[in-house]
């Protein structure tokens, strides 16, 4: 598995790539931090959806029933592999965790690319 750190500038491609390919993925969301411990916040749900709103800064995930939603996010990681995306991490600007890891991995779409020259 390989785990890396997106630039922010990633962030909205990387969601709207995770969005497209999702078809009923079921997560698993844990919150980590010093203050609360680890917990649980939504245990094998399925997963709607990943938005990020740079206005607003702040990034959903969509779980059914569930609206999970980090206000100023700091890191952004994902664990990929050939398999495909198995996790990822958001760090908040508080330093907690909140960590979703897929039940199966999701293989991602190629990220679109731009075309040099066009117009």
């Amino acid at each position: 598995m390989s785990i890396h750190k997106l630039h922010q500038g990633e962030w909205r491609a990387f969601c709207d790539r995770v969005s497209k390919g999702l078809a009923g993925k079921l997560a698993e969301v844990q919150i980590a931090s010093p203050a609360i411990g680890s917990q649980i916040e939504a245990k094998w749900l399925p997963l709607l959806g990943l938005v990020y709103d740079p206005k607003e800064e702040s990034i959903e995930i969509a779980l059914d029933g569930l609206d999970h939603i980090i206000q100023k996010p700091q890191e952004f990681y994902v664990d990929e592999s050939v398999a495909g995306l198995a996790n990822f991490e958001i760090i908040g600007v508080d330093g907690t965790k909140h960590i979703v890891t897929l039940r199966d991995p999701l293989m991602l779409p190629p990220p679109e690319t731009v075309k040099q020259g066009a117009g």
